[in-house]
């Protein structure tokens, strides 16, 4: 795989319950890197991905998802997604804010009407009881054209996310 970074897109947000990142897929890449330089939530939950086309953010139950948790207290665990209506397990976020909280995504092909949006992510965090992370694999299971993404179904206190296209 090409190993070139060109940044595209910024964005981000305070005291939010979702950021979106509209407009930043285009046909000029065919795998984008998404990656957080922060988040800071107050309250403990799941960070959704979904994706967004020319309707708005995804609401369907589209996304399939086999994800890892990697647990430094614990035994890892593995939860797979059928048929779910976002990308749950990519990063668990807890009340209080940690540093070294962060995710890190690939995007396949989100601009090509005629295919699935296929990604992999893995994520780094920190709660009472250690570190936690996820490596994730996932399928967006309509063939359309994505232009952007959110993260969604937690208040941000603070969050940052840059979008680069992989040459």
């Amino acid at each position: 795989m090409a190993t070139n970074l060109e940044f595209i897109k910024s964005a981000s947000g305070t005291s939010v319950s979702s950021l979106s990142v509209t407009d930043c897929f285009s046909a000029d890449y065919d795998v984008y890197f998404i990656s957080t330089s922060k988040i800071d939530t107050s309250s403990a939950g799941y960070v959704r991905p979904r994706f967004i086309n020319s309707s708005g953010i995804t609401t369907g139950s589209n996304y399939d998802q086999a994800s890892l948790q990697l647990r430094s207290w614990t035994t890892f665990g593995e939860y797979p997604l059928v048929n779910y209506n976002s990308f749950l397990y990519t990063i668990y976020q807890t009340a209080d804010s940690y540093a070294g909280t962060g995710l890190s995504m690939y995007v396949y092909n989100p601009y090509e009407s005629s295919s699935y949006t296929f990604m992999n992510s893995q994520s780094s965090s920190q709660n009472p009881n250690g570190h936690n992370g996820y490596k994730s694999i996932g399928v967006y299971k309509v063939a359309e054209q994505i232009t952007g993404f959110a993260l969604t179904d937690i208040t941000f206190d603070n969050v940052t996310v840059n979008v680069y296209g992989v040459k």
